[in-house]
């Protein structure tokens, strides 16, 4: 018998894929061929087996499981190899596991065939590397990379954490595209100045002018590029192309959104990185940032309370005016909040919840990830210290004690008496696109109450 599941007419073998997994000698996933795999939390067998069946798919598993790993060359990491490891290679992907956890179980047999597929194309360890952490092994390691949830599959660039990890379809050949991607050359090399005559203004656009691209200047420029590809358009124009713009040598700007908004220069050295990195992310990653459908998950997981702006997509002046106020009012509270816009078309549903529709727009609200607080009037937005009085609020508990509770004694007239007024606040609507506990196993969902 295959233990306690395989009592009665049909076997979950869920039981089957436990006891071989405890036993250490396979992974509870089948490969059918390259690309495509069989779970065993899915599948079901006919009771009772013969022992001489059960050894029969023992066998078969034993054998696919050794066939699969050796042709993958997973590294795992540990604490004395992490960073010579991440360090040494262009690429890395990062498999942050627990064997307990079926998500991570079903994704094993995965990363390891998309491994074996990359290192066609890539087979230096210089160039790209798949690897992977025991997180009950290493828990030192998951901690300093701040894992919430197994598995988190997280992109490093010459030991540098990549902001955005993999949050795509699980499967081999989106696995292996996106890593292959990864090693696309994030800058686009300009052969005629007058392109930038219609170079895309929607787009935040960083631009160099180097004498040659053999030099420490375009190295420092590349690497630069290659973290921030997500977030920013690199173009780079070299030799003749560039003398026109180099007449005092090799240089950096920064293009804004928008037609007639000036180029700004980068003062900095070209071969300092961290100068160079620190003055690009500032550009390239605005301090009101949009939030999607796309990047919902990742924002919620930063874990910190949201302020929004609702407006129409058409309403840039709204945008502008609350990227402003929140510059002037707010950039003491980067770090303890998100500053987001959305649009109202798009997160209805979100305005619904705080009984307001799309023409009420714009609005703002906070989204503490337990309730959502509307700020009273936007009109009232470059009131000075309104905006960061909202904020303070929150973080205080002001606003959560009045929701519940009514007006605080401090805020009632002298004389009148201060009576306490129940309120509901509606909950979190943007607690919705965190990450999926269909998905992935979450080790700590729980927030202060705010």
């Amino acid at each position: 018998p295959l233990g306690p599941s395989s009592v009665g007419p049909r076997v979950p073998v869920p039981g089957l894929a436990g006891w071989l997994v405890g036993w250490g000698a396979v992974k509870p996933a089948v490969w059918s061929k390259r690309g495509q795999h069989t779970d065993i939390n899915t599948m079901t067998l006919s009771a009772p087996l013969l022992l001489s069946d059960s050894i029969g798919h023992i066998l078969l598993l034993l054998a696919m499981w050794f066939g699969t790993s050796a042709q993958s060359e997973i590294i795992n990491l540990d604490s004395g190899n992490i960073d010579e490891i991440l360090g040494n290679a262009d690429v890395a992907l990062v498999n942050f596991y627990a064997d307990w956890c079926r998500f991570s179980q079903m994704l094993h047999p995965i990363f390891e065939e998309a491994s074996s597929v990359v290192k066609e194309e890539f087979p230096d360890q210089k160039h790209v590397v798949f690897a992977r952490v025991d997180c009950d092994q290493h828990a030192d390691i998951a901690q300093r990379y701040r894992i919430s949830k197994y598995p988190t599959l997280k992109l490093f660039r010459n030991g540098m954490m990549m902001k955005r990890e993999y949050r795509g379809q699980r499967s081999v050949s989106a696995l292996a595209d996106f890593v292959k991607q990864q090693k696309n050359d994030p800058v686009q090399e300009i052969l005629n100045l007058s392109e930038l005559d219609t170079l895309d203004r929607s787009k935040r656009s960083i631009i160099g002018f180097f004498e040659q691209k053999d030099s420490d200047n375009y190295r420092v420029y590349e690497k630069v590029s290659n973290i921030l590809r997500d977030d920013c358009v690199f173009l780079a124009a070299f030799g003749s192309v560039a003398k026109p713009e180099r007449y005092s040598g090799d240089n950096v700007i920064y293009k804004p959104l928008g037609v007639n908004t000036p180029d700004m220069v980068y003062l900095g050295s070209l071969t300092n990185f961290d100068l160079a990195f620190a003055w690009t992310q500032d550009k390239c990653v605005p301090l009101v940032r949009e939030i999607t459908f796309e990047n919902g998950e990742e924002l919620t997981e930063e874990g910190l309370p949201f302020l929004i702006l609702f407006h129409m997509k058409e309403d840039t002046e709204s945008l502008e005016k609350f990227q402003h106020e929140t510059a002037r009012q707010l950039i003491s509270e980067k770090g303890t909040i998100n500053f987001l816009h959305a649009d109202c078309d798009k997160f209805r549903h979100p305005l619904l919840h705080i009984h307001k529709t799309p023409e009420d727009c714009p609005v703002i609200a906070i989204d503490s990830f337990r309730h959502m607080y509307v700020f009273p009037d936007y009109k009232d937005i470059d009131t000075p210290g309104t905006l960061k009085q909202f904020v303070l609020d929150l973080h205080s508990g002001k606003l959560h004690r009045e929701f519940h509770h009514g007006p605080d004694p401090t805020d009632v007239a002298p004389g009148q008496p201060s009576e306490e007024v129940a309120s509901s606040p509606p909950e979190s609507s943007f607690q919705k696109l965190a990450p999926s506990e269909h998905r992935y196993t979450i080790l700590n969902r729980e927030r202060d109450e705010l």
